[in-house]
């Protein structure tokens, strides 16, 4: 009879529910994942020192006219030896600083360091840009200005002397110190290649540092 007539699984009560409930299931997993990944990045965020160098305007040239965005350089580093470059374009100025900030975390790389300074003098170039770097005694402080200090603080870098030559452009310049640093070597590797002692490879400060506690 259709008054007895069994129900079939569609027609339970709830059943649709329960499956709609079940198809929104990934969706909610997706969200969760996302919203744990953002905390993550977050709190590296905050770990680290993050600086903004540049902010230009720039436009694309395409067949319906021009398209605005915004391209940014930003400097990651951990002040202890690690540091990187990125750049990001957007049309917003966030969207860009944080396809930077990304690309500039992709991009770290380990600088070889003495105590609060670098070993020895080194020169960078990039583009029409050119770095000189020199290492200094403790308390002179990181004297540059604009990319240089950015990129230098961020690594950890104290105390130091530097000059800028060539085009002032910021990428440029930004670039070209992170390629002075990446030349650097520690005193023993160096020491290692030229097979000379160790002590003759560190800065004249602590060369006489070293000499004046022999002494003694």
């Amino acid at each position: 009879m259709a008054g007895n007539r069994p129900q079939r699984r569609g027609d339970r009560p709830g059943g649709g529910g329960q499956r709609g409930e079940r198809g929104d299931r990934p969706e909610r997993d997706k969200r969760d994942r996302s919203d744990r990944s953002d905390r993550d990045r977050d709190e590296d965020r905050e770990e680290l020192d993050e600086r903004v160098v540049d902010i230009k305007r720039v436009a694309k040239v395409i067949k319906g006219g021009r398209r605005f965005a915004f391209r940014t350089v930003v400097i990651v580093g951990d002040g202890k030896g690690r540091v990187g470059a990125g750049i990001g374009k957007a049309r917003g100025v966030p969207d860009s600083i944080r396809k930077g900030s990304d690309h500039a975390r992709r991009n770290m790389r380990k600088v070889a360091l003495y105590e609060t300074t670098i070993p020895y003098p080194v020169i960078g170039r990039h583009g029409g840009a050119v770095v000189m770097l020199k290492p200094a005694s403790p308390g002179t402080g990181v004297i540059a200005g604009g990319g240089v200090r950015a990129v230098l603080e961020a690594a950890g870098v104290r105390d130091i002397l530097s000059k800028s030559q060539g085009s002032p452009n910021l990428l440029n310049v930004t670039m070209a110190t992170l390629d002075a640093l990446e030349q650097l070597r520690s005193p023993e590797e160096i020491a290692a290649t030229r097979g000379k002692d160790p002590q003759d490879m560190l800065p004249f400060w602590a060369r006489r540092r070293e000499e004046g506690t022999r002494n003694e």
